[in-house]
């Protein structure tokens, strides 16, 4: 007994010398470029859980430090910094930026950040390096051709043109397919709104930082509902700890049409009216020579500019932008005028435990919107008479000098100057997102996070008073106004709580939570008719769509080698019923990091090599409509008023409506291979991908005698979607003052129907795609076992010498004749294959870059040459003539029934390949270590365009080709400033 207290004895006397022994160390942590110093900077003791974090000022004071201990500094962005103790009382440490790990960072799938090694979902990420350059007024431009799997189509070569964009085609059939849009964590609307242009304009260009582009289900599905066609996360630029920079980025644009459609010209049309043409339409034609198509285009020239401030302190770090673009259109009058704000502010307090981030893109847009007949006119119209008579009216055709030829076409000129057609929008989305870490549980935050997306807009126009001479029933003076606003508010509360177990080496992050968002929609507008003094108001009726959610994912990392990822997310819809309103979408998504594997560690050839592999649920609810599912009834406008004595009564017809709609529910499965070789030389990603997509929501026929209307919303089908993804970027040349980069893309995509109301081949199918030239007809088709949309046609006869025989048509049942019996399903829309490809050059102060595009396996409608090809579109009556298109000459094709409008003659290939984006760049040199730059960029897009397509332009969303605006080449001069 005396043995142990002598023992306690000496204990007690040693416990004041190890108290000694264990220091405390105090610092500052400073960034090693500019000297400034890192809040938030992680400083350990190597080996245990004894840690601290840096302040404000970048101070630190950790306790309990023994001689021997390694200090290790880390944070986010910055390379680790080890100190061995031995004594010292304080450190000043330098942290320099780690480039591989700057660009690791990304925004995850939803609710949070993660490590571009640690993803286990097909994801791609773009920053300023890797967007398009040149004259991009959206979000959509700056990535065209960049994202193996993303397809984006322009509607057109007017500024701010609207885009159609798929990743992985669409998952439906007559639902939305656009992708869900996450703009600084608030996910918004779809569509745009009445006197706006494409939505992701009102976006500035110059304010994006990046753009993820989230594909498969195990990447997406933590936003359930909304994500069945991926996720387009836009994060705008914020603001860094230092003193104040200014920013300005200007360029000058000017754009020429460089391809027309091939109208007759005046000498072919005078030539084919001598021909083939009556007395009575001989003396018809006129003596001038006008080419409508160089009368309705210019030179268009448009400028861009944009101021940004940046700067803040240590806890606080504010950016705002202004910008004003003045574009104009190639076509005459076309216009669009864009004024943004962008502000964004972060705070960290309570010694870096709360954050708080603010952010607000504004934008107004005033449209002057060309009245896009005259495109159609201008090919239509006849060639040989004046664009102006003597007197200065413009031409017209009348049947006598106080009537007008109802008939007959109007002229280009007098469409594009004498009817107006005006808008402004305005739109603004901003949030308030706090995070709190507990100060009981440091590795446990709290998330709230409170968005809007408010739109407004107004288009009106008028018909001036002297058009067609204000004669009856010209509709000279008549005016019009629609109005429109949505309202779209969000509210996330999640929790985040992430921990690593260093027992057996594995970190663990999981998140749970609740989502709100509530959309409100109405729209108003009248019309007046001038002649009659009769205004017809609209019916304002208000709607409104609620989704919320629940939501929960864990992501898993074992020994930085074996990555997990599992989520759930529980949505519910007020588009159905109550019955219907809920469904559930998990995912699960695995990886391994096959370069962190013994066996793979001394091979310095491999940078990276990670094997990814995810099945996941999404669905799908946008159909257009907010009240699909229950009975309605809606009020009739003043024109529709019934009379009961000299009282008018409004009427109410009731809605269509099915009970049964459910959610369509889309199921993926992907295999990816991400790679790194040679230090990241060459990099890339190789994904194959299945979806199908279940209970497809379809605007279809009703059953005969039933239903409030001809068409409703059904549950019908199966769709199948498969493919193949391959990235890859190069950079064969780097040294001090050259470095050359080489990156492309291509995929590999065939979508099938495998169920409509039945799953058996050869029956009718669902008709779809509208055509100009016989109303009420189409030329696509969906049918069980091809290609949604596919094209149904007559197969047309040709002769012994090539040319096709004027109706006639293969009869392909061999009955003997010609019926909607011997129409058969020929190509499709869509592209088996679409690739990107993209160079850069650097060369000291100089820069060049380029960027192709193409597709392969594509067809397209000439509905241009269809519906203006045959004799009798030219001499269709006695009182007036209209041109048609060169392809008359060649085809002699007289008939005008249905059957000549979908023959298989006008199903033509579509394949193309276009050089998009020239640039050249040089910097001037600055003083050293000066912080300005000054810039001049000189750019080409839509330069070179290859294809074996016969009308204007074979790149079009649908596949029916009629009308389209002209992608123009333009030019752009940049300047960049920043001080």
């Amino acid at each position: 007994m005396k043995t142990i207290y002598k023992k306690l004895l000496f204990l007690l006397l040693l416990l004041p010398f190890s108290i000694l022994a264990q220091n405390t160390l105090s610092g500052t942590v400073l960034d090693k470029v500019s000297g400034q110093p890192i809040p938030g900077v992680n400083v350990n003791i190597q080996g245990t859980t004894n840690g601290v974090s840096t302040d404000f000022d970048g101070k630190f004071q950790i306790s309990n430090v023994k001689k021997g201990d390694n200090v290790v500094f880390s944070f986010i962005g910055y390379k680790d910094s080890v100190i061995n103790y031995n004594g010292q009382k304080s450190l000043t440490v330098s942290l320099g930026e780690d480039e591989n790990q700057l660009k690791e960072v990304v925004i995850q799938v939803g609710y949070g950040t993660v490590k571009k090694k640690d993803l286990t979902g097909a994801v791609t990420v773009l920053t300023s390096e890797d967007f398009n350059k040149g004259p991009v007024t959206s979000a959509d431009q700056m990535i065209t051709g960049k994202v193996a799997g993303l397809q984006v189509i322009n509607g057109g070569g007017s500024p701010g043109e609207g885009a159609t964009i798929r990743i992985r085609s669409g998952s439906s059939l007559s639902a939305n397919n656009d992708p869900l849009y996450v703009i600084d964590n608030v996910p918004v609307a779809a569509g745009g709104i009445n006197g706006g242009r494409n939505p992701l304009t009102t976006i500035n260009q110059n304010n994006i930082e990046s753009i993820t582009v989230l594909k498969d289900a195990s990447a997406t599905a933590i936003y359930g509902s909304r994500a069945s066609n991926g996720v387009i996360i836009i994060t705008t630029k914020k603001g860094k700890a230092g003193d104040l920079q200014v920013s300005y980025s200007g360029n000058l644009q000017v754009a020429e049409i460089t391809k027309k459609v091939d109208a007759l010209s005046p000498t072919q049309f005078r030539d084919f009216i001598t021909a083939n043409g009556t007395p009575a339409q001989q003396a018809l034609v006129g003596a001038a020579d006008t080419d409508w198509q160089d009368e309705i285009y210019r030179t268009a020239i448009g400028t861009d500019h944009n101021i940004a401030l940046s700067g803040g302190t240590d806890n606080i770090v504010y950016r705002a932008s202004v910008g004003y673009a003045n574009l104009n259109g190639i076509l005459k009058r076309d216009n669009m005028e864009r004024s943004t704000l962008g502000v964004s502010v972060t705070g960290n307090f309570l010694d870096n435990h709360l954050k708080i981030e603010l952010n607000n893109n504004t934008s107004l847009i005033k449209s002057n919107y060309s009245n896009r007949g005259a495109i159609g006119s201008a090919i239509s119209f006849d060639p040989t008479q004046v664009v102006t008579n003597e007197d200065g009216t413009y031409f017209q055709w009348f049947t006598s000098p106080t009537q007008i030829n109802q008939l007959a076409g109007r002229n280009p000129l007098s469409i594009l100057n004498q009817q107006n057609n005006f808008g402004t929008s305005y739109r603004s989305i901003g949030n308030i997102q706090t995070e709190y870490k507990m100060h009981f549980l440091p590795e446990l935050k709290a998330v709230a996070n409170f968005g809007y997306d408010e739109l407004s807009g107004r288009s009106f126009g008028n018909t001036d008073a002297d058009y067609l001479n204000g004669l009856p029933g010209s509709g000279y003076n008549n005016s019009y106004e629609n109005t429109g606003s949505r309202n779209n508010k969000l509210m996330d509360l999640y929790l985040n709580y992430s921990t690593k177990a260093e027992s057996i080496d594995t970190q663990f992050d999981l998140t749970a939570g609740y989502s709100y968002q509530d959309f409100r929609d109405i729209n108003d507008g009248f019309s007046y008719n001038f002649e009659n003094d009769i205004t017809v108001d609209g019916v304002p009726v208000p709607s409104r769509v609620n989704l919320q959610s629940f939501f929960a994912r864990t992501n898993i990392s074992i020994a930085d080698k074996y990555l997990l990822t599992l989520s759930y997310r529980r949505d519910g819809t007020s588009r159905f019923t109550e019955a219907n309103r809920w469904a559930n979408f998990p995912a699960v998504a695995l990886a391994w990091k096959l370069n962190e594997e013994s066996f793979l560690k001394d091979f310095n050839v491999i940078s990276s090599l990670k094997l990814r592999g995810g099945w996941g649920v999404t669905g799908q609810q946008d159909i257009g409509v907010s009240y699909p599912s229950i009975p309605l009834y809606l009020i009739s406008n003043t024109a529709a008023q019934y009379q009961f004595g000299n009282v008018f009564y409004n009427t109410f017809r009731p809605q269509p409506y099915n009970s049964n709609l459910k959610w369509e529910e889309t199921t993926t499965v992907n295999a990816g291979l991400d790679y790194g070789f040679f230090n990241n030389r060459i990099t890339g990603a190789v994904d194959l991908y299945k979806r199908t997509t279940k209970d497809l929501l379809l605007y279809t026929q009703n059953p005969s005698f039933f239903g409030f209307s001809n068409y409703d919303n059904y549950n019908v089908g199966t769709i199948e979607n498969k493919g193949i993804e391959i990235a890859a970027n190069v950079i064969p040349v780097r040294t001090d003052d050259l470095e050359w980069s080489i990156g492309g893309n291509i995929t590999f995509q065939d979508s099938k129907i495998t169920k409509l109301t039945t799953t058996l081949p050869n029956t009718p199918g669902i008709n779809v795609g509208g055509y100009e030239g016989a109303t009420g007809n189409t030329i696509q088709n969906h049918q069980v076992g091809y290609a949604p949309s596919s094209f149904y046609v007559y197969e047309q006869a040709y002769g012994v010498n090539g040319k096709p025989l004027d109706g006639v048509y293969i009869d392909r049942n061999k009955d003997g004749i010609i019926t909607e019996q011997d129409k058969y399903r020929f190509h499709k829309p869509a592209a088996d294959i679409f690739y990107g490809f993209n160079t850069s050059v650097t060369y000291k102060n100089f820069d060049f870059g380029m960027s192709w595009r193409g597709s392969w396996g594509n067809y397209i409608y000439n509905n241009v040459d269809s519906s203006k090809g045959s004799f009798q579109n030219i001499l269709l009556r006695e009182t007036d003539l209209s041109n048609g298109v060169v392809n008359i000459l060649q085809t002699g094709f007289t008939t005008q029934d249905t059957k000549r409008y979908e023959s298989d003659y006008y199903i033509q290939d579509a394949a193309f390949i276009r050089l998009d984006n020239v640039s050249v760049g040089y910097t001037f040199n600055q003083k050293p270590n000066a912080t300005s730059l000054v810039k001049l960029t000189l750019a080409a897009q839509n330069v070179v365009l290859i294809t074996n397509y016969s009308g204007l332009d074979p790149e079009i969303s649908g596949g029916i080709d009629n009308n389209l605006y002209p992608r123009p080449i333009t030019f752009t001069l940049g300047l960049n400033v920043n001080f």
